[in-house]
């Protein structure tokens, strides 16, 4: 592989992706790289106003965006457990944020050893695998079954937790969240640039076996801290941070975005240094919308974080693999966090279990192809708040149904509020059609209500929850 010419690569690649055999030295490198909080307006390629991202609009620059691309949760747990499973993340029983105060419903929940993750099934395919970053799908001291290297990471540095403090490395359980592997670590560095460091090493380390990296970002949820700034949660304090004004906002909004786009930078060019980059691809995208504490949403988009209105879910999205994907390349075709695990699974030629089949789609046409499946496929989301209130939609093709449900009881489908927009001619979702278009509503309704029906009929038991 190291004496083939440029040309030669990639027809041995083009190859690959259109579903040649070869040995298992020869699969390709993945490194997956999520963020946190961050809306559709988070990164320059995307149209954040308030200041560039060069690296992250180099990789797209280089590479494709996704423009209508979404996560599969509007809350960081959830959303880990579909990209992880590559299945709606109701089937593994995780719906809400696993919460990190003891007498909650949702706090004991985790994910489980019967679940199969791209790691797993990678990691059986003779890959190299690393988490570095946030985990959040259950607390070890609940139970070493939520442990990442209990799902096919054979090495984690990072924490457990929803957000850690990014100087003393608390967590919002109120704990030190710090760990290499199972040993809890005292490592003194800002959360990011720590990220950064640790996932440069994995790749130099692993540079002569395939590998997959998922690097899994602190930034940019909150405690709002910018290199520099003061330590502002100890074990027995939490001070919030609140803006002066909105250009203060804007500064932390920077400071805090940029150590992500320095450490995108850093991965692309040793990948480039390594002789790697023609074998690897790298995919950039959030875990959600935006959450209030820093402008990355797009105002186009209505709601945020939270939310399962466009703005709750729809993301950037950049995949880079420099000869495969054409440079500067870009679809409107909708995908989703599902559609990654199915991705990585076809491009290295991995089956994945019959009896647990995937939701996601792998995503390769569109990738390397630019195709446009002959048919849209419906997508559908379903939120639970840390305080039980529920909201679901549904996507297919233009058409968008939202149900809240408006001061039910916690955790309980009453109050049924029906919304249904047309994305196409509305992408605010400002005009609703329900009286207008109530057959369509109506069909979509049952559609997602069954849906749903199917997520819980073999959904994986967990302990408490609402």
């Amino acid at each position: 592989m190291k004496t083939m010419t440029r040309a030669v690569r990639q027809l041995f690649w083009s190859l690959l992706i259109a579903g040649s055999a070869i040995g298992a030295e020869e699969k390709p490198n993945f490194v997956v790289i999520m963020v946190d909080d961050m809306g559709y307006a988070g990164v320059s390629c995307f149209g954040n106003p308030y200041f560039k991202t060069p690296e992250i609009d180099r990789l797209a620059a280089e590479g494709m965006r996704l423009t209508d691309f979404h996560s599969s949760g509007t809350v960081c747990s959830p959303t880990r457990a579909g990209l992880l499973t590559g299945r709606y993340q109701q089937r593994a029983g995780i719906e809400a944020v696993i919460h990190p105060h003891a007498d909650h419903p949702e706090h004991r929940k985790g994910l489980q050893r019967v679940e199969t993750t791209f790691g797993e099934s990678l990691k059986s395919a003779g890959y190299a695998t690393g988490l570095i970053g946030k985990w959040h799908q259950g607390y070890p001291q609940n139970s070493q079954d939520y442990h990442p290297q209990n799902h096919g990471f054979d090495e984690f540095i990072g924490y457990h937790s929803g957000n850690i403090d990014f100087i003393s490395h608390v967590g919002d359980h109120d704990k030190h969240d710090w760990w290499h592997g199972r040993e809890e670590t005292e490592e003194p560095g800002y959360a990011t640039h720590l990220i950064n460091e640790h996932a440069d090493d994995f790749i130099r380390r692993h540079r002569d076996e395939p590998f997959c990296l998922y690097v899994a970002h602190l930034a940019v949820h909150n405690p709002i801290q910018v290199p520099g700034d003061p330590i502002r949660r100890t074990e027995g304090e939490w001070k919030r941070w609140e803006p002066a004004n909105e250009a203060e906002r804007i500064e932390k909004f920077r400071g805090m975005t940029l150590p992500i786009d320095d450490g995108v930078g850093q991965i692309r060019r040793t990948l480039i240094e390594l002789g790697l980059d023609e074998k690897t691809l790298v995919l950039f995208f959030s875990d959600n919308g935006p959450a209030r504490d820093l402008p990355s949403g797009s105002p186009a988009l209505r709601g945020g974080k939270g939310s399962v209105y466009e703005g709750g879910h729809k993301v950037p999205f950049i995949a880079w693999w420099p000869g495969q994907i054409k440079a500067g390349s870009e679809s409107e075709v909708p995908g989703m966090t599902l559609d990654v695990m199915p991705t990585l699974l076809k491009l290295a030629q991995v089956e994945w279990s019959t009896d647990r089949p995937l939701d996601g789609i792998d995503l390769s046409p569109i990738l390397f192809q630019q195709k446009v499946p002959p048919k849209a496929r419906p997508l559908f989301w379903a939120s639970l708040s840390n305080g039980g209130s529920r909201s679901e939609a549904m996507r297919e093709g233009p058409w968008k149904l939202v149900v809240n449900h408006f001061k039910a009881k916690p955790g309980t489908f009453d109050n049924e509020s029906v919304e249904l927009y047309r994305l196409d001619r509305d992408p605010s979702e400002e005009k609703n059609l329900f009286a207008e278009e109530s057959e369509t509503a109506k069909e979509m309704l049952v559609r997602l209500k069954a849906w749903y029906a199917d997520t819980q009929a073999t959904a994986t038991p967990q302990l408490g929850g609402w």
